[in-house]
């Protein structure tokens, strides 16, 4: 009797461990879950002030160019992933709680631009607390993932140097540019204008994560595997973003269509989107 009761309650303890355990999950997300939706509510509440209160948070009509549209792709776009990818978190979905970060990463990306570029009005303490939120979650959602079971998930579905490749790519043309912006400023000794001020530091930013992150998956380091899907996510979002923002501007504050630069932007973007696709192909299948 009591063999029959050892042999009939392991598997079922094992597979409450396995179900608690599906995520691979070191840390209680409870913390992740509060902070990101203190990320939602702060993102919110600064997109709907600059798109409905522009004359008084950006002062100018030439930041109100560059920011409203923003606002707009950020408030319908940027929000709404962030938003799925908690719930599918929370329905113990891998390809969810991959994409968190990555949906994190590129708030945390955008709002540094205006934390070092936007007017200094009453919102700064805002982005500041933006900004800080989104670095923090960030790195506590990327530590609170085990390693080792989602590289062996993994390994197999997706293709580590496809994947990479646009990372170090990216990581590595976008820092010599801020590294030849820093240069150029300090030859001809002038202060670099505010929007490539925060431009630069969004870029070191995403430049250093996107170089370790290529170089950590091209590797098969654990940690690669972790942070590949999200950086890849954030890397194929920015692009979208800036797309998005050329076609928004001409409608929201008249001018030109710039229909050059949107399609060498969608033709560098192919370069991610496709390896993107591919990758959450891949973990959705394993």
């Amino acid at each position: 009797m009591s063999a029959t009761s050892v042999q009939t309650e392991t598997p079922k303890n094992t597979i409450n461990r396995v179900s608690t355990n599906e995520l691979s999950v070191k840390n209680n997300l409870r913390m992740g879950y509060l902070f990101t939706s203190l990320i939602i509510i702060f993102t919110a509440i600064a997109a709907v002030a600059g798109i409905f209160f522009s004359d008084e948070i950006y002062l100018s009509a030439e930041a109100g160019h560059s920011f409203i549209a923003n606002d707009v792709v950020t408030l319908f776009i940027g929000l709404p992933i962030l938003l799925i990818s908690m719930w599918l978190t929370h329905r113990d979905k891998l390809i969810g709680l991959l994409f968190w970060p990555g949906a994190i990463f590129y708030g945390l990306y955008n709002y540094t631009i205006y934390l070092f570029s936007a007017p200094l009005t009453i919102m700064y303490p805002l982005y500041l607390l933006i900004v800080t939120l989104s670095l923090y979650t960030t790195i506590f959602l990327v530590a609170s993932i085990q390693g080792e079971p989602v590289k062996e998930k993994l390994t197999g579905y997706v293709s580590e140097r496809l994947s990479s490749a646009p990372l170090i790519f990216f990581g590595f043309i976008f820092g010599l540019r801020a590294i030849g912006l820093m240069a150029s400023a300090a030859i001809e000794q002038e202060p670099l204008p505010d929007p490539e001020l925060g431009l630069l530091v969004a870029d070191f930013i995403a430049c250093a994560a996107w170089l370790i992150g290529g170089i950590l998956l091209w590797r098969h380091q654990a940690l690669g595997y972790v942070t590949g899907t999200g950086l890849l996510f954030s890397t194929s979002m920015l692009f979208i973003g800036v797309i998005a923002v050329l076609l928004l501007q001409p409608i929201i504050s008249g001018g030109s269509l710039l229909v050059m630069d949107v399609i060498v932007l969608a033709i560098m973007g192919l370069l991610c989107f496709v390896p993107f696709v591919l990758y959450v192909r891949g973990v959705v299948k394993s």
